[in-house]
């Protein structure tokens, strides 16, 4: 691989930055527990994830015209509610559980990690997610991108090569002087495929105690225990 110096990082963030399993499962039970509903919230917010992937492969078939991942949020939650017997919540309540993916917590490397990494690098977000969600996560966690990347603007879904190869072209630079980094091997196959390096960070807790990765199972440049250690590495 080509030893161009690396100009920028992008980030998958859904698991690699923030939490989402503990985050959706306090903010279920904050919106529902008050109405009167008790449920297996960690369960709850395991069978909407569990949504995700089939949602966006509706869009990367052509079977579905591109949408905002809120939106396929929406379309899950209503699935999983249904399943659930609580299709009879009203429609404020489901739009503002929602926007639960909106108030997720970042892991507590990544803050620190990601300042350190922004005193050399580009960095930037290359998510599944919609720009207002970007946003609203930045805001919520005090991080400070240099632009916002991803799926929106590619109109399309990872692990498609044109939303990392958007990216790369957003920044005018070469695919060999940008990084994904992520801690799913899936997304980082994907991007290395595309021609960019690769790093990968353990979440190995991601998906519930053990149920994440905490190590690679595809070649890439670098590894790492977290946004620190990977910021000491580069």
């Amino acid at each position: 691989m080509s030893q161009a110096p690396i100009r920028a990082l992008i980030f998958d963030v859904f698991g690699t930055l923030v939490d989402w399993r503990s985050s959706i499962a306090r903010e279920a039970r904050q919106l529902l527990q008050p109405l009167g509903h008790e449920l297996d919230w960690e369960g709850f917010a395991d069978a909407w994830r569990g949504e995700y992937q089939g949602a966006m492969e509706e869009v990367r078939s052509g079977r579905l015209a591109f949408q905002k991942l809120d939106r396929l949020h929406r379309r899950n939650l209503d699935i999983v509610l249904e399943r659930l017997s609580l299709e009879g919540l009203d429609e404020s309540t489901r739009q503002q559980l929602n926007l639960a993916w909106h108030r997720l917590d970042a892991w507590p490397d990544v803050g620190p990690g990601l300042q350190a990494l922004r005193r050399h690098f580009l960095i930037a977000p290359c998510s599944n997610g919609n720009i207002s969600l970007m946003v609203d996560l930045a805001r919520r966690n005090g991080w400070h991108w240099d632009a916002i990347l991803g799926a929106e603007l590619a109109r399309d879904y990872k692990p498609k090569a044109a939303v990392y190869l958007h990216a790369v072209a957003a920044l005018d630079l070469h695919r060999e002087q940008v990084m994904m980094v992520a801690a799913h091997s899936s997304d980082l196959e994907a991007a290395s495929a595309a021609g960019l390096r690769t790093a990968h960070v353990a979440r190995p807790d991601e998906a519930g105690p053990g149920r994440g990765e905490s190590a690679p199972t595809v070649a890439v440049d670098y590894t790492a225990a977290d946004l620190r250690d990977l910021a000491s590495q580069l």
